[in-house]
């Protein structure tokens, strides 16, 4: 293992309520803190063990809604507790970004940082590791907003989309083109095609004083709030200071914010066995299967005639499934879940449906 460079960060954005694997991750539980592929870890705690193999532990931060901090410090005992780092309300990745980008800089103004969700399944640690150092050191030679972009399978509508220019410009790093949100499956079928083409990850690389430039050039607003506010960083004062900046900030993705209009964007084209876990489907693709394809966990559950489902019960409860096809079946002790795994996308509006006849004790 080369040293480990102390320049080198990671800030693991942990704030998100997970409302597409409902009812398993509820408001108060959600699916970054849960063991959603049975492995006797949870995703944060994955997805910490993976940066910690070359980041050093001091510059690890876990940027998380304030009710989740314990929770963070309770799965993550190794990490130190100021770098559990709490938004007082969700406003989407650009303020999380802008918030960890000057907290750091005011410790290390030469950092590189990785800003990578929690939640993300990534199944070939090496070829991962190796993308983050090629990434880091590219950034801190270069003026580059980077990020990866992973080799797609499939024509998936649930995703992003990254069109790269054919020349590198380093090793295996591309300047990118154009980015396309969810595109229809025609369209998705066109970028497979044409093999130039990756899904985006959400997985950003840069130096932070490249991130400051940006955001002081695409959304000077944001960035006025925590300029501002940098005096109280680190230190016992942060935290009444970034309630104040919070609310003013407006909630945008950091995607829409920066990365789409900046002309110093590249990509490093990726295969390191990833997805990003946004539904049961995506879990069902990720858990081993019996020989009619059904994908369960619950050590009552009995299947009969049933093929391809995805199946998740509590082990003190006997579940028999018969003649399903293709369904989601998530039994917990207050809500059971039968649904179409074809319309796993919609969970998201059922979950706004429960909200608005049934209040919030479900959620």
């Amino acid at each position: 293992m080369t040293q480990l460079n102390n320049h080198f960060y990671v800030a693991i954005m942990a704030g998100g309520i997970g409302s597409r694997f409902w009812p398993h991750s509820r408001t108060d539980n959600p699916k970054q803190f849960l063991d959603i592929l049975n492995t006797g870890k949870t995703l944060l705690q994955w997805t910490y063990e993976r940066f910690s193999q070359f980041i050093p532990k001091n510059n690890i931060f876990v940027v998380t809604h304030h009710q989740y901090a314990g929770k963070v410090a309770e799965q993550l005992p190794e990490l130190p507790f100021d770098n559990i780092v709490s938004e007082p309300s969700r406003k989407n990745t650009a303020p999380c970004v802008a918030y960890i980008s000057h907290k750091i800089n005011k410790q290390d103004p030469k950092a590189n940082i990785i800003c990578a969700p929690a939640d993300h399944l990534i199944m070939d640690s090496t070829a991962f590791t190796n993308a983050c150092l090629n990434a880091l050191l590219f950034v801190q030679k270069h003026s580059a907003l980077l990020t990866l972009g992973i080799k797609p399978t499939r024509p998936d509508t649930g995703y992003g989309y990254i069109q790269f220019e054919p020349q590198h410009v380093a090793d295996n790093i591309y300047q990118v083109k154009t980015f396309t949100e969810k595109p229809n499956l025609e369209l998705a079928k066109t970028f497979i095609q044409s093999g130039d083409f990756l899904w985006n990850a959400g997985i950003f690389v840069w130096n932070v004083q490249t991130i400051l430039a940006a955001f002081k050039k695409y959304l000077p607003e944001t960035d006025e709030l925590f300029v501002a506010a940098t005096p109280a960083l680190n230190t016992p004062e942060e935290k009444e200071a970034i309630e104040k900046v919070y609310p003013q900030c407006t909630n945008i993705s950091i995607d829409y914010g920066i990365m789409e209009k900046a002309d110093n964007v590249y990509v490093i084209p990726s295969n390191f066995g990833w997805s990003d876990l946004g539904t049961w489907a995506s879990a069902y693709e990720n858990i081993e299967k019996d020989y009619l394809g059904n994908a369960v966990q619950g050590k009552n559950v009995v299947v009969i005639d049933a093929t391809k489902c995805m199946v998740k019960a509590p082990n003190d409860k006997l579940v028999l499934l018969q003649g399903l096809d293709e369904m989601i079946v998530i039994d917990t002790p207050d809500v059971l879940l039968i649904a179409k795994k074809d319309h796993e996308q919609q969970i998201k509006d059922y979950v706004a449906e429960i909200k608005r006849n049934k209040g919030e004790k479900y959620l």
